[in-house]
């Protein structure tokens, strides 16, 4: 199959004559901010842009691409409902995207544009959940950076609110230690039936604090044990949030594993509901028709959208390239696609997916 590109596209891609290439990748919320807040943001990326144009390029260069810049600048849509822009302006090619994701401000001059500066330039927030296990209650968090706080949920308070629960199988029981293990069982089974209502709302990486016996137990009969990223020992019933957070930290510190490591959970989750195309044709496929909400890529991995040393070419695009595809690696185009659509992009790393061919596309449930 031939992939369908225009003789225009063409051009593009394999004339180096137009630079610059401006990118800029801004925080945009206009229903949170004020409006003259933004413009003065823009204005001062603008003349960022413009600074770095006149020590690199000459006037007759400069000058016309500065134009299209402001010109693309005013003609932003203040009404949007996202959370972040790129804008991209070369002497030839202009383009907006307006995105779901949170971003780090980003401004670049360079001889191309890269697609993978969006995925750089995302905040990292460091957020996760902490569910607690003791005794007589259970408790849950969640935690990032700043602060510690616990939410509620449908778990039960004491353990012996189950006394009563199915008497007749507990009241059978001469052995005092027979009967707490009953109670316990219903009582972390509850917790668990709980946990989905908490994930769902919170899809965020799992910790669970608790004592040994505890733990065991739990690990027995949840079925979110692929969700968690850690077991940590320890008596923490009676332990205040911030001593939590403090017992946490060796935990977290090194949060682009725990990131990853939560990333490779849903993965597995997607696989096990159907609803994961793996591999660059099957995800690209999905990614054209808008059903991605989590791309997964290797950080190193390439694909170009043909190649010359094979006799056919990579990919079929069926003409649904358009000027902003002038990028020739197949996984920038997917990521485009997946960031327009409203979903989102994560890096692993090298290595980490070779049981899903380096790429791998979380479709909406």
């Amino acid at each position: 199959m031939k992939p369908v590109l225009s003789p225009e596209i063409n051009e593009v891609l394999n004339t180096a004559h137009y630079r610059p290439a401006i990118s800029i990748i801004l925080p945009f919320e206009p229903k949170m901010s004020l409006k003259a807040e933004l413009t003065h943001a823009l204005e001062l990326a603008a003349n960022k842009v413009q600074r770095q144009l006149q020590q690199q390029y000459s006037a007759m260069v400069a000058d016309p691409v500065m134009l299209k810049l402001r010109r693309l600048i005013k003609q932003l849509n203040f009404n949007t409902h996202k959370k972040s822009i790129a804008l991209y302006v070369s002497p030839i090619f202009e383009k907006v995207l307006y995105l779901d994701i949170p971003v780090e401000e980003r401004v670049i001059v360079d001889d191309s544009f890269e697609i993978r500066d969006l995925v750089y330039s995302k905040k990292q927030i460091h957020k996760y959940l902490v569910l607690v296990l003791g005794g007589n209650e259970s408790r849950m968090f969640v935690g990032n950076t700043r602060s510690f706080v616990r939410i509620l949920s449908d778990t039960p308070q004491p353990a012996s609110a189950f006394e009563n629960d199915a008497p007749e199988r507990v009241a059978n029981f001469s052995d005092p230690s027979a009967r707490q293990e009953v109670l316990m069982e219903k009582f972390l089974r509850h917790i668990d039936n709980s946990l989905d209502l908490v994930l769902h709302a919170y899809p965020l990486p799992l910790f669970v604090m608790g004592s040994e016996r505890m733990m065991g137990h739990f690990k027995k009969l949840t079925r979110h044990g692929h969700l968690v990223i850690d077991y940590i020992h320890g008596n923490y019933e009676q332990v205040a949030p911030e001593f939590l957070k403090h017992a946490l930290q060796p935990f977290v510190a090194d949060w682009s594993k725990v990131l990853q490591a939560d990333i490779m959970h849903h993965l597995e989750e997607a696989a096990g509901s159907q609803k994961l195309a793996v591999g660059i044709k099957d995800v690209w496929q999905a990614a054209q028709q808008h059903k991605g909400r989590l791309l997964v890529v290797e950080k190193d991995y390439m694909y170009p959208t043909s190649d010359r040393e094979r006799e056919a070419p990579v990919m079929d695009v069926n003409g649904v390239y358009h000027p902003f595809s002038y990028i020739k690696d197949a996984v920038d185009d997917i990521i485009e696609k997946v960031l327009e659509g409203g979903g989102d992009v994560e890096f692993v790393d090298p290595g980490v997916m070779t049981g899903y061919e380096r790429i791998a596309l979380i479709q909406y449930y």
